[in-house]
């Protein structure tokens, strides 16, 4: 266990190790974190202290990111159903029976297949750039989309300098001031030597071609919002080039008590701004859990 308090552990789900961060007692609230693409749960390695001393908190990594299992996708299908299947089954595993959920970028729709499948156990949503609307895609998803509406290798080859390192780099720096001073370089570099394994770029490139189906989707997401209403706080990064601030205004429409927040910062917000989003998710936790 690190000083901080966290330990780094692995569990075999469904013949596949995943790796997760644990921290706080395990009589206390569950939160589970979730993370995007191209990161992994190290993007938490901020906000889990600031969470542990009140609760339980879990954050995977999902298989074919960070320290977890990625096998080739000619292994494993890598849609988001078998992921969020897996994450689902881990759930299971790890024995929670009522959690608070965090999502970002790939992990919302993971996390909200998972809350599909389990609603009754979600006791809070904190969603961190994580979209569940149409109006939340920014114009930059039109390469993807032409992917999507006509997958053919060409289309698809586009699709790879998502994986280089510039784009990386742009991803972390877009929409923050002074990001050469604010921005972790380690964090870019680890994400950028995971996505440089042999074969991240197909599992990636079909991660990307399946994302439509989580579009397709977002109607139950939001059936789930409006029957369960779980109290939600959306803290979003205001200048994300992917996920833009309407995204984050909708969560209102199906659930009106949700809490809306945006940071003038870009898509990785936790990088800039853990101070004050960590200290409103305490909040929002403590009145709700």
């Amino acid at each position: 266990m690190s000083p901080i308090g966290v330990a780094f552990k692995t569990t075999t789900v469904n013949g596949f190790k995943i790796f997760y961060r644990e921290a706080g007692a395990a009589r206390k609230p569950n939160v589970l974190l979730l993370h995007g693409f191209p990161t992994s749960s190290h993007m938490f390695r901020n906000l889990i202290p600031r969470l542990a001393g009140d609760f339980h908190v879990i954050a995977p990594d999902l298989l074919g990111f960070g320290f977890s299992d990625a096998p080739n996708h000619d292994v494993f299908q890598y849609t988001f159903e078998n992921v969020a299947q897996l994450m689902g089954d881990f759930v299971e595993q790890m024995g929670l029976k009522k959690f608070a959920l965090y999502v970002f970028d790939y992990g919302a729709p993971t996390g909200f297949r998972i809350a599909l499948r389990f609603p009754e156990r979600i006791s809070a949503l904190i969603s961190q750039n994580g979209n569940a609307y149409v109006e939340g895609l920014s114009k930059d998803w039109a390469p993807v989309q032409t992917y999507w509406k006509n997958p053919t290798k060409e289309n698809r080859d586009v699709l790879r300098s998502l994986q280089t390192l510039e784009t990386t780099r742009w991803q972390y720096y877009h929409g923050v001031t002074n990001p050469e001073e604010r921005i972790a370089p380690e964090a870019i570099a680890l994400d950028q030597a995971l996505l440089d394994r042999p074969q991240s770029a197909e599992i990636q490139l079909d991660l990307i071609g399946d994302y439509k189906s989580n579009i397709d989707l977002y109607p139950k997401f939001q059936e789930f919002f409006r029957q369960y209403q779980p109290p939600t706080l959306a803290v979003w990064g205001k200048n994300d080039p992917f996920f833009i601030p309407p995204g984050a205004e909708a969560y209102k429409r199906d659930n009106p008590k949700a809490k809306v927040l945006f940071y003038d910062t870009g898509h990785f917000a936790l990088e800039t701004h853990v101070a004050e989003i960590g200290r409103e998710i305490l909040t929002f936790l403590k009145v709700h859990l």
